[in-house]
């Protein structure tokens, strides 16, 4: 029952944010550059296991991760000046795991564990 209701709240926020997005850009920016997934998976995390290390490990990791998922936002305006949205959306998907990829690599070489 309590995965159900996870799944329903995740789905009504998402919902509400893109309707939202799609009246108002601006606040659907706002709502959805709010780090709503990593604070809805805290919160999961916590009601589930009340795991206070693990949400503090979960914590730097996503900090540990943030650049190359800003890559996204990047490169995806600038593909679609050029190409379709889904070549657009290929390419700056494969681009942030690529640098999801690069940065891990580089955080294990320097002895940084995530």
């Amino acid at each position: 029952m309590f995965n159900i209701a996870k799944i329903l709240i995740s789905a009504l926020i998402i919902f509400i944010a893109s309707e939202i997005g799609k009246k108002d850009t601006i606040l659907g920016a706002i709502i959805v550059s709010l780090p709503m997934i990593s604070l809805l998976t805290i919160s999961w995390i916590y009601f589930e296991t009340r795991d206070i290390d693990k949400i503090i490990n979960f914590a730097y990791g996503v900090f540990a991760m943030i650049m190359p998922s800003l890559s996204f936002f990047i490169t995806l305006p600038y593909f679609l000046k050029k190409i379709n949205f889904i070549p657009s959306m290929f390419l700056s998907i494969s681009i942030m795991v690529l640098l999801y990829f690069v940065l891990t690599m580089i955080y294990k070489k320097i002895g940084v564990e995530i």
